[in-house]
């Protein structure tokens, strides 16, 4: 029986989206399909995939969106996916009181923040949070999802995997905003290895 994915499983498995770390929570627990010999944890492609549509469908209806990516690998991926679906970003450091201070020159009031990592990104979840705007993370075997309103499991430092993820969550963006044409190719949101 084949399952019905975004994109063909063998796409997920050579990005790497699926591979997890050997440092697990008991908060991703539910989303680990299973553990390698070598102790690496593998993540559950179709709850990956379930996830991806849910955020996309989510994002869909939101005007200003904020997509936050302090580590490197995140930078290209975050660039490439706020242009094609118009949406703010903050990719190095997350200056505090964006979200918070209406006194801060660029402070920002987003309808919802999607966060690459939220152990590194941990200040814009913080005032995401104090500012009850709804998160939004790609959460690895590390990561605790209390707080998280959206979880996404996947590999969030490949840059393969981010790559494919902000390429997936733009492209399923703009189809539930029923925008004709999709013009980006995978390519342009990893950066080469």
């Amino acid at each position: 029986m084949p399952e019905n994915l975004l994109i063909p499983k063998q796409d997920y498995l050579s990005a790497g989206i699926h591979i997890g770390m050997k440092s697990r929570t008991a908060d991703m627990k539910k989303f680990i399909y299973k553990v390698r010999e070598d102790g690496l944890a593998v993540l559950d492609l179709k709850t990956l995939d379930d996830r991806l549509r849910i955020a996309a469908k989510f994002l869909a209806d939101k005007k200003k969106i904020l997509a936050v990516g302090r580590k490197l690998n995140s930078h290209l991926p975050i660039k490439k996916f706020a242009e094609a679906v118009k949406a703010d970003f903050i990719i190095g450091r997350f200056m505090p009181g964006t979200l918070t201070n209406p006194n801060y020159e660029k402070f920002m009031e987003p309808d919802v923040v999607i966060l690459n990592d939220p152990l590194a990104d941990y200040q814009a979840l913080k005032e995401a949070l104090d500012s009850r705007i709804p998160i939004i993370a790609l959460c690895d075997t590390f990561n605790e999802t209390r707080n998280i309103d959206i979880v996404i499991p996947c590999n969030n430092k490949g840059k393969k995997s981010l790559g494919l993820i902000y390429w997936l969550l733009a492209r399923e963006i703009l189809k539930n905003r029923q925008e004709k044409e999709f013009k980006y190719k995978l390519e342009e949101f990893a950066e080469k290895e």
